[in-house]
């Protein structure tokens, strides 16, 4: 195994894990900016606000993109196992 093929596998293990990773921090953003917008407009400064809603949006977006999270770490996972014989030998 040489340098381009450990640099290969961090790379693609780094892009799955920002493409799981990426619709749970864009629906944190998102609904911790709503509720940032909604405390400065209504000048309410309660914490649990804030981390309530990005609890449930998190959730919602775990729920309605969970099997093709699943889906991504396996196909990666099953490409990688595939690919230790060619590393190793």
């Amino acid at each position: 195994m040489n340098q381009d093929t450990v640099v290969s596998l961090v790379v693609d293990a780094m892009s799955v894990a920002l493409k799981i990773a990426m619709p749970l921090l864009l629906a944190a953003l998102v609904v911790g900016l709503a509720v940032s917008i909604f405390q400065a407009v209504t000048q309410i400064q309660e914490q649990t606000l804030s981390f309530i809603p990005k609890v449930i949006g998190v959730v919602a977006v775990v729920l309605i993109a969970g099997p093709w999270m699943l889906g991504q770490i396996v196909t990666y996972t099953q490409q990688l196992y595939e690919q230790i014989p060619s590393l190793i030998g």
